[in-house]
């Protein structure tokens, strides 16, 4: 049976949102089961333009296209081939994480980045450029790329990889899906021994002690982390609990997990059915949450075993949590500084968030390493990220106002999270976005591929 060409193929009409639930948007969803159909797509786009969109886990509008077609992912998720001996897996863009993981850990392989989340597709982590709790060793994703398969805004089955035609890798390596539709990719997974973390963790009291520990942790973890508590104010501003962690050897298991060392262990999976009330998280709730969890963590304790998806998954455990923000959602602003600007840059931002009372739920604190392609996120220096309540009252203001302190502090937001930066801040923080937009316009210079983040921020001439 022939397959539909692109005009015969009808959209479902849907509201979409990223995981923030905020904004949201009317899309035109289409769900091919072929590669052969993003063609067909391409040389005759049914709408006016065409975005691809994964499992929907980048929280602003980097994955919505109103006023165009949304290309969904999740039926070309096919494991293309894998060799055992080198690790590297090639798999179509819609396959999860999740589906990796559960492949190939009891295999002894894990990915070598992985976010907060394993409910992400290959091709939305790589559009991405994904990072983790390894960033300041191993980079963020697109260092672990052996290649990318796009098709082009013409049509063009491109291969790419860093020694070929290395300026389209780097552009869509954290291109945000604007650069073509990512078809496949390999990747070179990691060996484990078992399906455990070794970690330690220790409470920190104020900004300058969370860190040097974690400085002090960089240096012997692979895998590090600091919450926040971000409603602390005075001697204790910048407290909070600082985690490292390292893929547990074969003799670091208890004998009775030696016998079957790659199996994990039965994880109870709870659902939030309803949207949680809008004054649920608020900042004295938020407040007294921080404050049980910080003096419940243990003052230090090391050569604790966690399983692999408890310490980098956690929230995974608990479906839908996003529906605890209620239906406005909210907004992760997620921010980095360099080096010589974080401690001042850092006191700076976490004292406007305390003094104007704006709570979040979920504050954490890393350092990156090497920075990467041209859009791509991290660069060196500290990295904090926040969750706030979109009901807010004054929100975009006050953020506005922390996009002021990051751009005069050489810094940049992550466009994964985003929802409201304006297009002059997005030039500031992201020095190479004209070297950025030429490579756009090579790969797809009649702007097919666009976003409502694209239009918000003028990135590439995006068609109407």
């Amino acid at each position: 049976m022939a397959l539909p060409n692109a005009r015969q193929m009808r959209p479902v009409q849907r509201q979409v949102s990223g995981w923030g639930r905020y904004p949201r948007s009317q899309a035109r969803l289409y769900r091919p089961e072929k590669i052969a159909t993003l063609g067909r797509l391409i040389a005759a786009p049914p709408e006016g333009s065409l975005l691809a969109r994964g499992l929907g886990r980048s929280y602003g509008d980097a994955a919505l296209n109103s006023q165009g077609g949304t290309v969904l992912s999740s039926r070309l998720d096919r494991l293309l081939e894998f060799d055992p001996e080198s690790g590297v897996l090639r798999a179509e863009a819609g396959v999860s994480f999740a589906e990796i993981l559960r492949l190939f850990v009891p295999r002894g392989f894990f990915l070598p980045v992985t976010p907060g989340t394993q409910q992400v597709s290959l091709g939305g982590a790589i559009a991405s450029d994904v990072h983790g709790k390894n960033h300041h060793l191993d980079g963020s994703l697109s260092r672990h790329l052996l290649s990318i398969e796009l098709l082009d805004g013409q049509g063009r089955k491109l291969s790419l990889s860093p020694d070929r035609d290395a300026q389209a890798f780097h552009a869509t390596a954290g291109g945000m899906g604007l650069t073509g539709f990512i078809t496949s990719a390999a990747i070179r997974l990691r060996r484990i021994e078992t399906a455990f973390i070794s970690a330690e963790r220790t409470r920190s009291r104020d900004l300058d002690e969370t860190m040097q520990l974690l400085e002090e942790f960089d240096g012997r973890w692979r895998y590090t982390v600091a919450w926040l508590d971000t409603l602390a104010k005075g001697g204790s501003l910048g407290r909070g609990v600082v985690m490292g962690g390292e893929h547990a050897r074969l003799d670091q298991l208890e004998s009775r997990r030696r016998g079957r060392p790659l199996d994990l262990p039965a994880r109870s999976t709870l659902s939030v059915p309803f949207d949680a009330p809008g004054l649920l998280l608020n900042p004295f709730s938020i407040r007294l949450f921080n404050q049980l969890y910080y003096r419940r963590a243990p003052a230090r304790i090391q050569g604790e075993l966690v399983d692999l998806r408890s310490f980098f998954h956690p929230l995974d455990a608990l479906r839908d949590w996003n529906r605890l923000y209620g239906r406005r959602g909210f907004l992760q602003y997620q921010l980095v500084l360099p080096p010589c600007q974080s401690r001042p840059g850092l006191i700076e931002v976490l004292e406007r968030f305390s003094q104007a009372g704006i709570p979040s739920f979920l504050s954490v604190l890393k350092r990156f390493g090497q920075e990467a392609g041209p859009l791509s996120f991290p660069c060196p220096g500290y990295t904090l990220t926040l969750d706030i309540p979109a009901r807010l009252r004054s929100l975009e203001q006050f953020l506005d106002g922390i996009d002021r302190i990051i751009v005069r502090r050489g810094g940049r937001v992550y466009l994964a999270k985003d929802a409201r930066l304006k297009p002059d801040a997005a030039e500031a923080m992201y020095p190479r976005l004209a070297q950025w937009l030429q490579v756009k316009q090579r790969l797809d210079p009649q702007g097919l591929f666009a976003s409502d983040l694209s239009r918000r921020l003028d990135l590439g001439g995006s068609r109407r």
